[in-house]
């Protein structure tokens, strides 16, 4: 039972992540470096906010405080990976507009998803090693919902991450300092939320947060030039 605990809620966390990652990151060497890239970049940012988490000793049990600067540097490095990537496209002259243009949606998804594999992987790492048992939760001792929750969540924010990064490149490019805002604000709403996890809220928790992305998703749908029109096309055989 245990390890039907561990392999369903890995596939339910990294499955669709895995399957994004197969069919529009593996087919192109470049898109793997960038995503490799993103996901150091992440590593960075969680470095940071161990330093400071260790560094401020009176507020280490406060977990809010820790959570919220983590959330700030993991944003502040996305901004650093916009950075780089737009200082990289430099070398791109040869390439029409268009291409340029369409390029930069397809970079900025790649880089949210490392973000995300790189999130999930840390969130989840313990939770799977304990569902392999002996025993799992439940009875007295928490609730046996634990694990799904803790996937579903991790899901979410793997996806989360991966259109918060489209929506904040293209914000970027366009200035659009509203989209910029909701990035920023919504990453440390979902984020502040899973504190009230403490107290098995998950149904608030978990709700909240995949409203989120469901707007989240919309959004980047709208700023990558997604229209009604290619929703259908994908389901037909033309």
């Amino acid at each position: 039972m245990t390890v039907m605990d561990f392999f369903g809620c890995a596939f339910l966390a990294f499955g669709p992540p895995l399957a994004m990652f197969t069919f529009t990151v593996a087919v192109e060497p470049i898109r793997i470096i960038i995503l490799i890239a993103s996901a150091f970049f992440w590593l960075i940012s969680l470095l940071l906010s161990s330093v400071l988490w260790y560094a401020v000793v009176p507020l280490q049990n406060h977990l809010a405080f820790g959570l919220v600067f983590s959330v700030l540097f993991q944003e502040a490095f996305r901004l650093l990976l916009y950075r780089v990537l737009r200082k990289a496209e430099k070398g791109l002259d040869k390439v029409t507009t268009s291409a340029v243009a369409e390029s930069r949606h397809v970079f900025a998804y790649v880089c949210g998803l490392g973000f995300g594999f790189m999130s999930g992987a840390f969130a989840l790492a313990n939770v799977l090693a304990d569902a392999v048992g002996p025993g799992t939760m439940g009875l007295r001792q928490g609730t046996e919902y634990f694990f799904v929750i803790s996937a579903a969540t991790t899901l979410c924010f793997i996806l989360l991450h991966t259109f918060w990064g489209v929506v904040l490149f293209a914000a970027l490019d366009r200035k659009n300092w509203g989209q910029v805002i909701w990035v920023v604000g919504s990453h440390l709403f979902v984020s502040c939320m899973t504190l009230l996890n403490v107290y098995q809220a998950y149904v608030a928790t978990t709700l909240s947060a995949y409203v989120v992305l469901i707007i989240t998703t919309a959004l980047a749908f709208k700023v990558a030039g997604g229209r009604a029109q290619s929703i259908a096309h994908c389901f037909s055989r033309q």
